[in-house]
């Protein structure tokens, strides 16, 4: 007879092989399965690395940005370069992205701006995506973002479009009501989207291994009918190819798909958060490290020819000069009008936001504050 452990156990590997990690290239840059040989080309390897590498760079210039004082808080996504930038590249220009406020890289991939930054530095033209550009503004609150995603998909089934929706959303979204009935309404509805979950193994302070009693994020797709994928989210080829496949079910009426990144994030929850506090964060980097999404395909483009040191060192200085150039007209913007906070709400501003905004003017001008 099996002992409750045992029989957890059991479960948990049952699960596991319900949900295997998907994998193209492994941590060393190894090619797998050799029968992805013919789907992978020199161009598209450089077209990864130089955007994730452009991502990274850009991370790591916004974090300095907010430690200079030059830009607020800043929520940074080192280490999940490979998750955004493949899941990005994957879809249609006409179709829709619903992302959180980790994921620029996924919104700059997708032909977003690099005006993005500007939004932490109070200026609205951060939230405005480029003309002809689906992108909706980042969602701050957790996981309110997946019922819209649900709601323009359908919209796209009712309107005959091929259009389809991604939406992104971390680990400790998965614990929110808006997760299960934007899922839910999905399945019902077989609306055009794809759930895409980023499991960075952390909602803030709290491991995914107290915040859920599930193995996998991606077996919580089996309630709502749908299929769940699980998938290495530091292998840009691996998460780009289940993207292709869950997007493509989309369009032709099969319903949503929900798919489980599982990557890292090396870096604080923000730059308003010490992890030090509550994970040794020396320790779990040096191990993430080796599994890094840029490294492992430098390692596989080197053992496959496709490496050029001096085209490396090229797309290193035209990314800086890029990214410096942003900041340079980031910078450039007027100071932030605080009459947009109050302002772009609702069409028409209601009596409570009206009367919001007039106690804080008279608070900004040395009054009391009602």
């Amino acid at each position: 007879m099996h002992t409750p452990i045992e029989n957890r156990n059991t479960h948990q590997q049952d699960i596991t092989e319900q949900f295997p990690m998907k994998q193209i290239i492994d941590s060393e840059g190894n090619l797998v399965d050799d029968t992805y040989r013919n789907e992978i080309n020199i161009e598209d390897c450089r077209k990864f690395y130089r955007q994730m590498l452009c991502m990274r760079t850009f991370d790591q210039k916004a974090i300095n940005l907010q430690r200079q004082g030059r830009i607020g808080t800043y929520p940074g996504f080192n280490g999940q370069e490979a998750a955004q930038v493949g899941s990005a590249l994957a879809l249609r220009e006409d179709d829709w992205m619903f992302p959180t406020y980790r994921d620029h890289a996924a919104s700059i991939t997708f032909g977003g701006s690099y005006a993005i930054i500007s939004t932490w530095k109070g200026r609205v033209e951060g939230n405005r995506p480029p003309e002809g550009r689906n992108i909706v503004p980042p969602s701050v609150p957790i996981a309110t973002q997946l019922p819209l995603a649900t709601g323009a998909a359908m919209a796209s089934r009712y309107r005959e479009s091929s259009q389809a929706v991604i939406a992104y959303f971390g680990d400790g979204a998965t614990s929110e009501g808006d997760f299960h009935e934007g899922m839910n309404f999905a399945s019902v509805f077989k609306a055009p989207a794809v759930f895409f979950n980023q499991n960075n193994r952390y909602a803030i302070s709290v491991p995914v291994w107290k915040q859920m009693n599930s193995e996998t994020i991606a077996q919580k797709a089996v309630a709502y009918g749908m299929p769940g994928v699980r998938v290495d989210g530091n292998d840009v080829f691996a998460v780009h190819h289940e993207t292709m496949k869950a997007l493509e079910r989309a369009r032709n009426g099969e319903g949503p798909t929900l798919i489980e990144a599982v990557t890292w994030r090396y870096g604080a929850h923000t730059t308003a958060d010490d992890p030090t506090k509550y994970r040794d964060n020396e320790t779990e980097n040096r191990k993430n490290l080796l599994n890094d999404p840029l490294s492992r395909l430098e390692a596989f483009m080197k053992s496959e020819g496709y490496w050029d040191a001096q085209w490396a060192e090229d797309i290193e200085k035209d990314i800086k000069s890029e990214i410096d150039e942003a900041v340079k007209e980031m910078e450039s913007m007027p100071e932030p009008d605080v009459n947009d906070i109050y302002d772009h709400m609702f069409e028409s501003p209601t009596w409570p936001i009206e009367e919001q905004k007039k106690a804080y003017m008279e608070y900004l001008k040395g009054g009391s504050e009602k």
